[in-house]
């Protein structure tokens, strides 16, 4: 009876041991599930906080490079002379400009200067974007990064016309430069440097900067020769700071052209990048 009563016990000691071990392991494995599921939420946290970080920052350097560039220099309008905005700024520089584009040579004009990354505005006549040449032509100018500017349709003296003529030759330019590029012109040069009271008040209608020129050569005939231009456009009286150069779209220009534009930075002058001349904004077109 003993033995048997002994045996009972024995038994329940070992049923109470097993389970005690059970319990302890199942509770071992919830404590090591628990972690497990915590350390997976937290690099799971880790990797969206990551990602949202990546993105803001991609989304940040996105919006900074879709930002125009500061202006940096402005137009004096009684002169044509090139001034920095600020005093800290570069003065001592020098805006490349061509008429009467694209004729016949404005493009390898402008091929020649993107190879030496100097920057210019191409002043365009309307009546030379009228076919799909021309057209391709100014496109091509553009895409090398060339600032295009609006010279009037037919190149006349705009004091000999009536306040509708005039508008429509510097109109229909824009518009003819708008459907070539799919952008209208900031800056205008009238024809001969002659505006008129219409002129001013187009300017403002269309948000547009109009402009002269300091000095230009290459329509005299003792410059039509690239040497004696060349020559003219780097020693002349007229080239202090800020000078605004006219040129144009001619075979001594454009065998001239890099010469004169390298001589003036051999001479310490910057190329003033169009794109840093102040402008009125416009409204951006709902696409």
């Amino acid at each position: 009876m003993k033995q048997t009563i002994m045996g009972l016990t024995l038994m329940s000691a070992l049923i109470l041991s097993g389970c005690q071990t059970s319990d302890s392991s199942s509770a071992k494995e919830s404590s090591s599930d628990s972690a497990l599921t915590q350390s997976m939420q937290s690099s799971s946290e880790t990797a969206n906080s990551t990602s949202e970080s990546q993105t803001s920052s991609e989304e940040a350097v996105k919006e900074s490079e879709e930002q125009p560039a500061a202006y940096k220099y402005r137009v004096n309008p009684a002169n044509s002379v090139i001034e920095p905005i600020n005093a800290d700024d570069e003065s001592k520089v020098v805006l490349l400009t061509f008429d009467d584009a694209p004729d016949e040579h404005a493009v390898e004009i402008a091929t020649k200067l993107k190879d030496i990354g100097a920057p210019a505005i191409f002043f365009i006549n309307g009546m030379f974007i009228e076919s799909d040449e021309g057209k391709e032509k100014l496109k091509e100018i553009y895409d090398m990064g060339f600032e295009i500017g609006n010279h009037t349709q037919t190149h006349p003296d705009l004091s000999t016309l009536s306040p509708e003529e005039e508008r429509k030759e510097i109109l229909e330019t824009n518009d003819l430069i708008y459907d070539a590029i799919g952008i209208k012109p900031r800056f205008f040069r009238a024809p001969f440097g002659i505006t008129t009271d219409t002129t001013d008040e187009i300017m403002a209608e269309e948000k547009m900067v109009s402009m002269t020129w300091t000095y230009g050569y290459d329509w005299e005939a003792d410059y039509q020769d690239a040497t004696a231009l060349t020559d003219i456009m780097l020693h002349t009286e007229y080239l202090n700071d800020g000078a605004n150069l006219l040129m144009h779209d001619r075979t001594w220009t454009n065998e001239a052209a890099v010469d004169i534009a390298e001589g003036l930075k051999d001479q310490g002058y910057t190329w003033v990048d169009p794109a840093l001349l102040e402008s009125p904004e416009r409204e951006v077109p709902n696409e």
